[in-house]
This record gives C-alpha cells, structure tokens and sequence, in this order.
C-alpha cells in the first residue's frame, strides 16, 4: 500500500512567529521568479524557508508590505488577484527518493494545471514518453506553473532530478522553479549561469541589515540603541537564527548594550545550533579544515594547504564558500575567504582544545607561511603564539620597518604569552618583536612596557651589536608616538633615528627636531650600509607623512621621497602606503598623470590585492576619483568614489556602490551626515576633506549646489581642530564660496573669502573672491584681485587653481577688448592643461569661456583638437532651473521636512533615527506619510518627486 500525501508539505510552511517582512527579498523574488530558475541557497539558519514561505503566502504582494510589518500565518492577506503563473509547494524530507519526490510533484502539479489522477502527471520517477507528455501539457497551459520546492538538497539521488531539468528545458518557460537548499543540489548549475537563466539569492543577500534587525528586535519586545543594533549585526554577520536567539535572549539582560558587545559564537545556544545543524552536515575532513584555518582570519588557498596539508585545500575552501555558503570570498586575486564571525568563534574555541603541541606546530606552519609570503607582523604574531623566540626575533630584525601599523583595522588575534626572562636576557630583540606585536595589535601600554625592559639589556651587548639595537628601540618609540597621537614625541624620535644613518648620508629634513634636554637612547652614528640607509629614509619618511596627514597638511614630496626610498630597500608595504597616500596629494595638486600612474601602481601591488591595506587601496581610487573629477568624468569620478568610501569608514556619507554610476544615484547622499563621515574625518582628515570636495562638485553637477554647499561646511568644520590644515581648508572654502556665489549669495561669499584672500597666502581664496566679484559685474574688482598667476612663484601652486586663475585672466581681457591679449593667455593655460588632461575647469566654467575657446578655435590653436572637444563640452553646468512641477494637496509637516532632506542620503531608518534622536518606528511612520503625500512607493521617486516640488 501507498503511503499517504501530507498536506502540510504541498503548503507553505508556518514559521515561527513573530516573522517580519523583508520587502527587498520579496521584491526580489517577484522579479527573479519571472525567469527560469531562482536559487535560494544558504547553510541552515539562514531563514530560506522562512522567506519562501512568506513570498509564497503574500501572494506576490510585496511592494506594498511595509518594511518591519508583522506577516500573518494565516496566510489570509488581503492581494488583488493578478494575472500571473499559479504556484505550487513542496516540501522535501530527508529520505524522499526518487518515486517518493514525484509523487509529492505530481500532487503538486495536478493542483496547479487542474490535471485528473490518470493525467500527464506520473506519481512516481517518470518515463522519458511519460515526461514528453507533461512537458507539452505545461507548453499548451494558459498560466505557467511556478514549482517552489523547499529543501531540495535533501534529496540524494541525482536521477531524481533529472526530469525537472528536461521539463525546464522542453516546457516553453511554462515551468518556473523556485528552489530553497543548502549545499550539493544536483541540478545543472554551471548550464543554467551560462545560459542567464538562473538567479541566486546567497547568504549575503539573505543577511539582515540594521534596519531589518532592529525591526526584529522590535518584533521580540527588544528594542536596542542603533549603536547596539549596528553591533549586533556586525557581530551575527546578520545571520538570521542567530539574530533570532539574540533577540529572544536579550530581554531578559539587565544590560543589553553590554551583553551584545559579549555576544559570540561560544554562547550555549549558538554553539549548540552550529553544531548539530551546520557542522554536523559537513564532511569530518571539511570540519577540520574550517577548525585549522580557523586560526587565522582570513585564508587563501596556499595558507590553508600549509596549515592542513590537503592539496585540495584550494577546492575545498571554494566549495565551502560556494555551495557551502560558510565562507565569505573575498573580491581579491587569488581570493582570500573569511568564516562568519560566529561560526570562526566556535572553531577557534574548539581549536584551543586541542593538545598544545598541536597547536603550537599550526602556528609554526602559519608563522613560515607568513613569512615567505612577505607578510612579516602576521609571520611574527604566531611565531610569538608557537613560542618560537628564534624565528620571532629573526623576523622582527629582518622586518622591522615592515612591522608597524598603517591599517585601522581591529587585529583580532589573542595576546601571546610574554618571553620567558631568561629567553630576553640572551637575546633581548625577542622582546623588542614582542612590543613591536603588541604595538601592531594596538595595545600600546604593553609595547611601551616591553620597550622599557629590552632597552635595559642594551648595555650588556657588544657595540656593533648594540647600535643595531639601539637604532631598534628608536624605530619602536617612533611607532609607538605615531600610532599614539604624539606628533611632538614622533618627531623627536625621527630625528634621533635619522642620527644614526651612516656617515655621508643624503641629509634628510625632519621639521621641529628634537627639542632641547631630550636624551637620546640612540647612538649618534652608526652603521649599516646604503639598504639600512634606505631602510631609515622609508621608515622616517612614511611615519613623518603620516603624521603630518593627521594635521592636516599637505606632504607630497615626503612621501614622493619616501616612496623611492622604500623601493630601494624592498620594503613593499612601507612602499604601498607612500604610493597610495603621494597619489592622492599629487592628484590635490593637479599632477594628474602622476597621480593616476601612482594610484595604479597602488591598486597593482601585491599586498593591495590581498585581505588587508583596505585604507592604501582607499587613498588610491580617491584619488582616482579626483582625476577623473578634473577631467570632467563624472560617471567614473562617482564609481571611484563608493569604492574608497567603506575602506574609509564611510558607510552613509557619500554614495553605495550599487548607486555610484546610475542616474541620481552618483548624488544620493546629501549632507554627508553620520557617524561613519566625521569618524573618517577624525582618523584621515585629509581623505575626507577630498572626498567631500569630489561630492560637492558631483552635487553642483547634478544640479543641487545645496547639498554640496552643506558638505563643504560640514568639511571644513572638521578640519578646524588640525594644526597644519590652512591649505587644504582653503580649498574647501573657495569651493564652498563658488557655490554660494552661483546660488546667488554674492554677500556671504565675499564674507566667507574675507581677508585671507589679500594676504597672498592663499591663491584659492584670492582666484575665488575674483570669480565672485566677476559674477557681480565688477570686472574691475576682479582683476585687482586676481592674484599674479604667471608668476614664479605660482608654479607652486596647484595645478586647477593656477588654470581658474589663467581662465579668468583670459575672460577679463577679453571682456576689456583686447582680444589678441585673450587668446595668448587661453593659449597658455592649454598649454598647462593639455598634458594633465585637466579639462574641468573649461566644461563647467561660466558661458563666456564657451564663446572664448570657440573664437580662439577661428583664430588658430596649437590645441585644436583638444580646443574643438572642449566647445563641444562647455557649459555643461548651465541648465535652466526647474520649475515647480505643482503643489501637494497635503504639505509635509516641519518634522517630514527634516526627513525628506535625509532621505537624499543613503542612511538607513536606523542612521536617521540615530541622527535625529528619534525611534526607528516614529522615523517609519513619517516616512509613510512622505510617499503618501508625494504619491511615491520608494525613497528615490520620493526624492526626485520633491526636488520637482523644489522641496529640497
């Protein structure tokens, strides 16, 4: 006898309540389940079913379900029938074979094509005759079938699925799969990518975002602070089940902020769901090499073959990064994986487990690794952890300048035991790496700690030995300054370190030497041949630069020349650093093409396409993004832009990826508010002062100087605090002024230029004020103001300043009626502009130089073509102003306002609450009311609705 159809597995499954509705994925899955394949594919917890099942029960009503909105289980939604495919559910179990999944198929299909017992559809694995016979069934239907099967890897018998793949391919599209499974589903994948009809949904799109995760929360009775939430998520790697745990758990703490920063893979609850739903369904062999590579954070394929000894090593990590979904690819080559947070805490809890000599031999092989790859503070860190002294010392000596901090990222890594004393007496380098790995590791009080008692053990050492060591303890006390904020302390220690560089040394300028009654614990001189010299330039150079950035200033020929240095020691990550960062000043300074061959060579070197040097890669594409602005390349200057902004902390202040290169997307953020903008702004001032320089020229562009105007303000006020800040302040301010003068603000312009434009200090400022006075009609005001731009000395000055200035002398000679006068200097400031490429200046100028390069164009030009495609593309920027498309028949409340003017931005409901000391829910319902009132469904028609109103 036959066993018996289960109703509930041809229904959607229940979930557990409370569920809250993720409009994103469900608009996702309309759109993909249009096509013929749509793959949800996650590890267990990941909320697949969950999902599936709301999809199907809302009926395809997603774009009106409110995100954080509480789904029914009843499945009763009240949706317009549309016309469209009619679906059909399967839940697969463990167990089903291949007659058992096609009797639950062919249930599920009948009801879907109103087929009788007896029909086209087999009840049991079909015939090739009895599939034909189905799949022209489905050809000849009026609606197309959508099959949503649940759980599909669990069927193990690849035979079972073959018929599906020829009703696919044989149906007329009148079939449409929609399919939730783990790992191994025995389906033509790689056919169905090839031929476009495939879409997947992986864990990176099934992850909860903040706002998703605090509509959880809320959901469960546990609302948290948006720092918390953000942290939570951060924490979970927005992983539903245990986002859900946490949610459960949280409200019973006392102290829920604390105990989310305690949350961790090792808590009861999670390491048991880990267990028994996720490491359980692996291969042992698979376990293990999670458990090994688990000691590190982050593996490629020739590190997880040295820690496992597996040559599939490479394979493996794939498929568990694929299929698998328990690994993350990075978008680097080779690719580099990283285990989810929780996941990786209970491997390296289960690691510590094992027998110490174990684990000491995995961090030898990690350490050699390292080593080899040219990665000396990770080489280093678990060289300390195996407690191999020799080899920690060996590569603190060979590598020291290579073993200080530049990244801001957090090192999660546990502290190594401390030398034993006898180990530092004998060889008191051991503990000079040992500071040096606390210091990289950013637990300064312990460096400073272990300096202080290596340096004791200096005098027992023979000379030649004992300046080695000496000129070691000067190069740690000039990280430990840097990395501690010190700049005054910083630059005495460079001015010792550079004391000991041979006899005959290039002389090096270190600003503000050391001061007097300081004592020196370096030796005045000093040995080592030209690579050791080379070595002290890099190193000297690099950590003077980088303080000099924090200041705010402008130190181009520093690193210039600590970038030759660093080559020529073989030094490639100081080298990374000096390139990325020279790249971004030259581009300042208008040096284009140096700027962009910098910025390559940057993005192109080895440790740039690893895990790490986020922030180098971040200083290159800014200044990518700043090239391409001065040639009038917005599209590209945009997409550059978003790639710099995550690596810099800057979530919410400028533009996501996905928006960077489409339409109104480029200008999404408004007022560069947020936590992530002024964080950027206090740890690399310089980067986000361009940056914002870049978005508020983007924002003039795009026709909203307003928004640029707010940016340049809120720049400028960040950098009031740096010391060393005038010049590129001074850029912010003249672009700012230029804004308010084209909005009409001619009085707050001149006020903002003031007097620093007369003191001939600041070329910007002065070129500014005579653009201001130009655009007020005084052509006299201008040119007593304009400062002397062919002068000696402007040569200094930057490259787009000089051609504003050059331009402007062209327009007010022309404007005076000499127009042979005009074309001479035009004819120059081509000259200038032309090898640089730097075009911006005449596309987006005012009319007048329109009509001044097309008479030069009659006139005779070194530079006609150039000349002619700058006709073509001048005055770009002058557009009529739009009109007010009508009235709102409800006008937006004061508090709504506010909001709109957010929603520009890409902050998230959260972020905005945040801002606005408001809760999620409250920032929810008036943004409700803002679609209503502008007869919007989605935050950018709202956007562009209300800049038609000239709301904003």
């Amino acid at each position: 006898m036959e066993s018996p159809l289960l109703a509930s597995r041809l229904t959607p499954a229940v979930p557990a309540e409370p569920v809250v509705a993720r409009p994103r994925l469900l608009r996702r899955l309309d759109e993909a389940s249009a096509g013929p394949v749509t793959l949800v594919a996650a590890p267990a917890g990941w909320g697949k079913t969950t999902l599936l099942a709301t999809w199907a029960r809302l009926a395809g009503a997603s774009p009106e379900v409110d995100p954080g909105a509480i789904v029914p289980d009843s499945g009763q939604v009240s949706v317009e029938p549309e016309a469209g495919p009619v679906s059909a559910w399967v839940s697969v179990e463990v167990g089903d074979d291949g007659d058992r999944l096609w009797a639950y198929l062919a249930a599920a299909l009948r009801s879907a094509t109103g087929s009788m017992e007896g029909g086209p559809v087999p009840d049991r694995l079909p015939r090739p005759d009895q599939l034909e016979r189905l799949a022209a069934t489905l050809a000849d239907a009026d609606q197309p079938v959508l099959l949503i099967l649940d759980d599909l890897h669990r069927v193990a018998d690849p035979a079972a699925l073959t018929g599906l793949e020829f009703l696919l391919r044989h149906a007329g599209r009148r079939l449409r799969l929609v399919v939730g499974a783990r790992a191994g589903l025995h389906l033509p994948l790689h056919r169905l990518r090839l031929a476009g009809e495939l879409t997947e949904i992986g864990p990176d799109d099934l992850a909860f975002t903040d706002d998703e995760v605090a509509d959880l929360l809320t959901a469960h009775g546990a609302a948290l602070p948006a720092v918390a939430v953000h942290r939570l998520r951060e924490r979970t790697g927005g992983w539903p089940a245990a986002l859900r745990i946490a949610a459960l758990a949280v409200r019973g703490q006392p102290d829920p902020e604390r105990w989310v920063g305690q949350f961790g893979g090792d808590q009861p609850e999670i390491a048991g769901y880990l267990h028994e739903e996720v490491l359980a369904t692996l291969d042992p062999a698979e376990v293990d090499l999670l458990r090994r590579t688990a000691l590190v954070e982050h593996v490629c394929a020739d590190l997880a073959e040295a820690l496992t000894g597996r040559a599939d090593a490479g394979q493996a990590l794939a498929d568990l990064a694929g299929t698998g979904g328990l690994l993350h690819r990075e978008d680097t080559r080779p690719p580099w994986y990283r285990c989810e947070p929780l996941l990786a805490d209970l491997l390296r809890a289960d690691l510590a487990r094992l027998p110490g000599h174990e684990l000491r031999e995995l961090h030898v092989r990690a350490a050699d690794w390292y080593a080899g790859d040219g990665r000396p503070a990770d080489g280093l860190r678990h060289a300390l952890a195996a407690g191999r002294w020799d080899l920690a010392g060996d590569l603190f000596v060979a590598h020291w300048p290579e073993l200080t901090r530049y990244d801001p990222d957090p090192v999660h890594a546990p502290t190594p035991v401390s030398p034993p004393t006898e180990v530092i007496r004998a060889d008191p380098e051991v503990a000079l790496a040992f500071a040096a790995e606390r210091a990289y590791a950013g637990d300064l009080p312990a460096a400073t700690s272990h300096l202080r008692a290596a340096a004791g053990h200096a005098a027992g050492l023979p000379v030649p030995r004992r300046d080695r060591f000496l000129r070691l303890v000067t190069a740690l006390e000039l990280t430990v300054a840097r990395l501690a904020d010190d700049p005054a302390e910083a630059r005495a220690a460079a001015a010792r370190l550079l004391r000991t560089r041979p006899a005959g040394a290039t002389p090096t300028r270190v600003p503000d030497s050391a001061p007097p009654g300081v004592t020196s614990s370096a030796p005045t001189a000093g040995g080592g041949g030209a690579a050791d010299d080379a070595d002290l330039r890099a190193f000297t150079g690099t950590a003077l630069g980088l303080v000099e950035l924090t200041e705010g200033a402008l130190p181009t020929a520093r690193f210039v020349r600590a970038r030759a240095a660093a080559r020529e020691a073989g030094r490639p990550r100081t080298e990374l650093v000096d390139t990325s960062r020279a790249a971004l000043l030259l581009a300042v300074r208008g040096e284009l093409r140096a700027a962009e061959q910098a910025a390559r060579d940057a993005l192109g070197m080895p440790p740039c396409r690893g895990w790490s040097c986020r922030l180098d890669c971040a200083y290159a594409y800014l200044a990518l993004a700043l090239v391409a602005l001065l040639r009038d390349q917005p599209e590209e200057a945009g997409a550059n832009l978003a790639l710099a902004g995550p690596a810099l902390g800057v979530a919410s202040g400028w533009v996501g990826a996905s928006e960077a290169t489409t339409g109104d997307g480029w200008f999404a953020a408004a007022s560069g508010t947020g936590d992530g903008w002024l964080a950027a702004a206090s740890g690399e001032p310089v980067a986000a002062a361009v940056a914002a320089l870049c978005r508020s020229q983007l924002h003039r562009d795009s026709g909203d100087p307003a928004a640029g105007q707010r940016l340049l303000v809120r720049a400028r006020e960040a950098l009031a605090v740096r010391t060393s800040a005038a010049e590129l302040a001074g850029l912010l301010r003249a672009a700012e002024a230029e804004l308010r003068a084209e909005r009409g603000d001619l009085n707050a312009a001149r006020e903002l230029l003031g007097d620093a434009a007369a003191d001939g200090t600041q070329p910007a400022l002065a070129v500014a004020l005579a653009k201001v006075e130009l655009l007020a009609g005084d052509a006299a005001a201008a040119g007593r103001t304009l400062p002397a731009w062919q002068a000696p000395v402007a040569t200094a000055w930057p490259l787009p300043v000089r051609l504003d200035a050059g331009l402007l002398d062209a327009v007010l000679a022309e404007q005076a009626g000499d127009g042979r006068r005009a074309g001479r200097i035009l004819e120059q400031v081509l000259d200038l502009a032309g090898p640089q490429g730097c075009r911006r200046v005449f596309t987006r100028a005012e009319p007048a130089v329109r009509a001044l390069l097309a008479a030069h164009l009659d006139a005779g030009t070194a530079h006609f073509a150039l000349v002619s495609d700058l006709v073509r593309g001048a005055g770009k920027s002058t557009r009529p102003a739009a009109e007010p498309a009508g009235t709102l028949d409800e006008p937006l409340t004061e508090r709504e306002l506010t909001i709109l003017r957010y929603l520009q931005s890409i902050l998230s409901n959260v972020e905005i609450a945040s801002e606005l000391s408001l809760s999620v829910n409250t920032v929810k319902t008036h943004v409700r009311n803002i679609y209503r009132k502008l007869d919007a469904t989605r935050r950018r028609e709202a956007v562009r609705r209300a800049r038609e109103l000239r709301l904003i």
